[in-house]
């Protein structure tokens, strides 16, 4: 069997292109032979890297725009010279047997507020959600690929003509890089942070402040004394409100603000919590990450977040208010060390069932299941009792 993952990047990190490389990793050690078709095999690797203000902004437009339409076409005429892959789409193009559902933008518009505002003043938006009730309401895909079971049900209620079957596969996490440190690198990590010894330290991280709830997060710190907050994340123009928002709550002196950083791990090993009160979340990998750091976790019930944590074991399940959310953070300050330990025992011990190779085993279950069948939007394709939980 040969996989072709079909996404615009496909790198490590935290985002949609660290899934797929992720699971290409898996699949390789599996004996699986695995393509990629990417931007660069789209034709579109001139295409400038999005990045701050307008022109950031613009140039994701492009690339989105770019690779859902001349992407499409180039990637069918790819897949038409493969005939014996399976191909699984993350991003864009309307192509591939398997499609992963990494969110879906309406129900996320809808969960933040001011929904008609959201989609009308953002182009991208727009062509996005039309590409979507396209995608939804065609036969491009032969499966769909839904990261949780609430996920599954929103996609089917958003888009109730979706005609394809729809399976439930989580995402993983790496649980040998993502690992509880040592007690030195625990401590060199806190003083790289700038965190006093002893002092309840929270950390966020993500790049949408506005839906994973920064704003929210801050105002419940500052109502428990001598807890400290590290933002991962953003770019220096979106900082700029953030500090602004420090000034007025009187925490600057224990919120440190790291900005974008080439890898959350050191931050993970420097917490005693991952803080993230999202409106939306699809499938948040920095919560399996913290999970496999034996870091507990301050979340509100949206994305996998019930599906991995116990309110009180693996962390804490809070409402989206800021007194939900200090609830949450007065637990973590509250901890003593034995707390602390047992927090991070049960964290790691949910982590470790969700490694990338047992994900990738329900992919390549999925991906045999396809290629048996081997007749576009058969009716042998999986059913949605079908998925793995």
């Amino acid at each position: 069997m040969r996989i072709v993952q079909i996404a615009p990047v496909i790198a490590p990190g935290s985002g949609v292109g660290g899934v797929a490389h992720h699971l290409e990793e898996a699949f390789v050690r599996a004996g699986v032979r695995t393509e990629r078709f990417t931007l660069a095999e789209a034709r579109g690797a001139w295409l400038p890297e999005p990045g701050e203000g307008l022109r950031g902004r613009l140039a994701l437009l492009a690339r989105v725009v770019w690779f859902s339409t001349v992407g499409t076409a180039l990637a069918r005429r790819h897949l038409a010279a493969r005939p014996d892959a399976v191909s699984i789409c993350h991003n864009d193009v309307l192509a591939g047997d398997v499609y992963v559902n990494h969110g879906i933008l309406r129900v996320a518009m809808r969960a933040r507020g001011g929904y008609a505002w959201r989609m009308a003043r953002n182009p991208l938006h727009l062509f996005t959600a039309a590409r979507d009730a396209l995608r939804y309401r065609g036969r491009y895909h032969r499966v769909v690929v839904n990261l949780t079971a609430a996920e599954r049900d929103a996609l089917r209620a958003t888009y109730p003509r979706l005609r394809v079957p729809t399976v439930v596969v989580g995402n993983g996490v790496d649980v040998d890089r993502f690992a509880p440190p040592s007690p030195e690198e625990r401590a060199a990590a806190r003083a790289a942070a700038g965190v006093p010894d002893g002092a309840p330290h929270v950390v966020f991280v993500g790049h949408e402040f506005d839906r994973k709830g920064l704003g929210l997060l801050l105002a419940a710190a500052a109502g428990v004394p001598g807890l400290h907050v590290s933002v991962v994340g953003g770019t220096p123009d979106m900082l700029a409100p953030v500090r602004e928002q420090v000034a007025r709550l009187g925490t600057a002196d224990r919120v440190h603000l790291a900005g974008r950083v080439p890898d959350p791990l050191p931050w993970l090993h420097a917490a005693d919590a991952l803080a993230l009160p999202s409106a939306y979340e699809a499938n948040a990998l920095v919560v399996l990450e913290a999970l496999a750091c034996g870091v507990p976790v301050v979340v509100t019930p949206v994305g996998y977040a019930p599906d991995v944590v116990e309110d009180g074991r693996e962390g804490w399940l809070v409402e989206r208010t800021v007194e939900g959310v200090r609830r949450g953070l007065r637990a973590v300050a509250a901890l003593d060390d034995a707390g602390r330990a047992a927090a991070g025992k049960a964290a790691r011990e949910t982590a470790e069932g969700h490694a990338w190779d047992a994900v990738a085993a329900r992919y390549l279950d999925l991906a045999a299941a396809l290629a048996a069948d081997g007749t576009p939007g058969a009716a042998g394709a999986p059913r949605p009792s079908e998925a793995p939980r």
